[in-house]
């Protein structure tokens, strides 16, 4: 009878072991490849300097960004992001300069994800009409979770609140990214990556590097009384797109908007439908994202809300976000003509 309780007991210890040994491999794969792409808003472009480092110093002289999300809050703990961010215009080198703060909340187990970094752009001009900007960022980026929310076999089977688990409860890593700009007075092309180390993202003593993140954005804006065409006052409609890639993830975000100061009014499309779906009769389907803004002389405020079109359709709760950006100037200069004319929500 000894030898047979030795065999069951030392079953039950292995079936634990190949249980967690599972559990933790759901845990590891959600952490390393769920969580592996970086925060996404639907307003890109108030959130420029995270979307490329180039638009650093893209202001009359002072700026402040702030941008929060609140990604499908009917799941519970979702997706939570937010970035703010302070650049400034140094026009006599041609230069900007500005530090930028970056969280994403994911998930019941606490899932952080925090990075602060500093930037810097130059731009010169290349003719009359066309004009390049060149922008790098060094930051330095804080991982962790909350091990107490977190529940394994080991805890289920025993009902001990202590794991027999070994895990790194948090991880950090220095990131860098860089990208560029061609612009004139109304269009504007632009390419950005991040994580160009590709750091070590690991929670398990194991390599797991970062997959690079490009993104290729543009647009054009369409002055529609010529007779006021200054940013700031008239009538306009301005059409953008960002295409961006993580590894084998991809989306691009496409729309317009109409501006007659101070409302603005836009609608997007975020999705691939046509040349990329995940399986037969699932396609690449997000949200449409719908925008108010409201502007004056040095503030803008916008807000979209995001319309599930997926497969989750409304159990998702959308998507809520806000905007803010402010820009002031310490002394009264003239506005030169070197700012990209791209999108402000």
């Amino acid at each position: 009878m000894i030898g047979k309780d030795k065999t069951q007991l030392y079953i039950f210890y292995h079936v634990i072991i190949i249980k967690t040994i599972m559990l933790l491999g759901i845990f590891v794969g959600t952490i390393s490849i769920g969580f592996s792409q970086d925060p996404q808003f639907s307003q890109f472009y108030a959130a420029s300097m995270y979307l490329n480092p180039a638009f650093t110093g893209n202001t009359i002289q002072h700026r402040l960004m702030g941008i929060y999300r609140n990604q499908w809050p009917s799941v519970g703990k979702a997706f939570v992001s937010s970035s703010f961010s302070y650049d400034q215009n140094l026009t006599d080198l041609n230069s900007g300069l500005g530090i930028i703060f970056t969280q994403d909340k994911a998930g019941t187990g606490g899932l952080r994800y925090t990075n602060i970094g500093g930037l810097y752009a130059y731009y010169f001009q290349i003719n009359k009409k066309l004009m390049a900007r060149f922008g790098t960022k060094f930051s330095y980026t804080f991982r962790n979770y909350d091990l107490s929310k977190l529940r394994f076999n080991d805890q289920i089977i025993t009902g001990s609140p202590a794991t027999i688990e070994s895990l790194e409860q948090g991880v950090s890593y220095p990131d860098f990214a860089g990208g560029g700009l061609l612009y004139s007075e109304k269009f504007w092309v632009g390419i950005a990556f991040d994580h160009l180390n590709q750091p070590n993202q690991s929670f398990i003593y194991e390599n797991t590097p970062l997959p690079i993140k490009s993104s290729l954005h543009g647009g054009y804006k369409f002055i529609i009384d010529e007779r006021d065409a200054q940013e700031e006052h008239g009538k306009s409609v301005t059409v953008a797109a960002n295409y961006k890639a993580q590894e084998k993830w991809d989306q691009i975000d496409l729309g317009a908007y109409f501006n007659r100061n101070p409302f603005t009014l836009g609608i997007w499309y975020r999705g691939i439908p046509i040349f990329k779906r995940y399986k037969a009769g699932y396609s690449n389907n997000d949200a449409i994202i719908l925008l108010l803004g409201v502007q004056s002389k040095r503030m803008k405020i916008g807000y979209t809300y995001d319309i599930t079109i997926s497969k989750l359709n409304n159990n998702t709760g959308g998507s809520h976000e806000i905007a803010i950006i402010y820009e002031y100037d310490k002394k009264k200069r003239k506005r030169k003509k070197f700012f990209v004319p791209c999108a402000k929500f």
